[in-house]
């Protein structure tokens, strides 16, 4: 049975920060929940000259009358949100100035900023810039999404729950990119030849950010200090010719990617995530094994449709940042996700 709206139930005041493909399939749930009393959407954000100015109930084909804005310091302060969903970028050092004048205007900031899952290691001084501003504006500031966030580390860590012992985790992800939006399909290389592919690959610009953040998710939550970690990151090409909504690919040409990371304790391989995300893949799947006592070897057939799943990570944690203390937290330093207002 749904959830009805309760008269005495104040709706959680949103910010959308961030009107692409996965803000605005974010400001559509946001609608939802506002039907059911749980949340409002008050404010939308984003700097693209085709969106500033509209109507979202316009874009999303509601009745909302929240206007698109482009200016982050006016918008908080006349909205005055409890908490913004933040979904502008993958790199902590390009947004964490969004971050922070998001949390002094004193809301809580939920982020799919992957490399904000666990910033500890790669930005340790922005890491701790974070935490003490969100400490001292008394609100909480945390990453998460699909993956990193949920499908490679939380799940995996939910499925020791009940291992008496573990030596090694293996997480295997498969996901059919041609499915995927546009900016995803294009993050994989589709349609790059092999040498424009690794001539990219080796500036650092496209690939799934976020594998490493997974890795140091599984190890810190089972106490594992890794000594040694090894990635690796090579094309899948097209066999045939591949045709999506953005892109054809032609045989020989980049379908997607094959990225690996490994973590080591004294030598010791003890996690394994790979990940395959290539236009045209047959059989999506997540799957984790845990080897350990007992075994585990589970399998979400069809894998999780990553896009719907970030959005459902984003949201889904507003309830538990407004509980937490304040700071800047991960998904193993708050309760175990589940489903809001649904």
């Amino acid at each position: 049975m749904k959830s009805k709206p309760s008269a005495g139930r104040v709706p959680i005041r949103v910010v959308q920060y961030g009107m692409g493909p996965i803000g605005q399939a974010c400001a559509r749930v946001l609608l939802g929940k506002a039907r059911t009393g749980h949340a409002l959407l008050v404010g939308a954000l984003d700097i693209s000259p085709a969106l500033v100015g509209q109507r979202v109930g316009s874009l999303l084909g509601d009745t909302s009358d929240v206007i698109i804005t482009s200016d982050a310091e006016e918008t908080l302060a006349l909205c005055k949100p409890n908490v913004v969903l933040h979904t502008t970028g993958s790199f902590l050092g390009r947004v964490k100035d969004q971050i922070l004048r998001c949390v002094r205007a004193g809301a809580h900031v939920i982020s799919s900023t992957e490399e904000l899952t666990f910033p500890y290691y790669k930005y340790p001084e922005i890491s701790e810039k974070i935490d003490a501003v969100a400490k001292d504006y008394g609100v909480v500031v945390m990453g998460t999404g699909v993956n990193p966030g949920y499908a490679m580390d939380t799940l995996a860590l939910a499925a020791t729950g009940v291992s008496t012992s573990a030596q090694r985790i293996e997480v295997d992800r498969i996901v059919d990119a041609s499915l995927r939006r546009k900016p995803l399909q294009r993050k994989v290389g589709a349609g790059l030849s092999p040498g424009e592919f690794y001539a990219r690959r080796d500036r650092g610009e496209f690939g799934h950010i976020g594998l490493r953040e997974s890795l140091r998710i599984v190890a810190a939550g089972l106490g594992w200090v890794l000594d040694e970690i090894e990635e690796a990151l090579e094309p899948i090409l097209a066999s045939r010719t591949l045709a999506t909504e953005y892109f054809t690919v032609e045989p020989g040409h980049t379908a997607g990617i094959h990225q690996t990371a490994i973590g080591r304790c004294g030598g010791t391989e003890r996690i394994r995530l790979t990940l395959k995300m290539y236009l045209g893949a047959e059989d999506p799947v997540d799957r984790v094994r845990i080897f350990g006592t007992p075994p585990i070897d589970m399998v979400v057939k069809g894998g999780i449709f990553g896009d719907t799943a970030t959005v459902g990570s984003l949201v889904n944690a507003i309830p538990r940042v407004m509980e937490a203390p304040p700071g800047l937290h991960t998904m193993i330093t708050l309760p175990v996700p589940r489903a809001f207002g649904v």
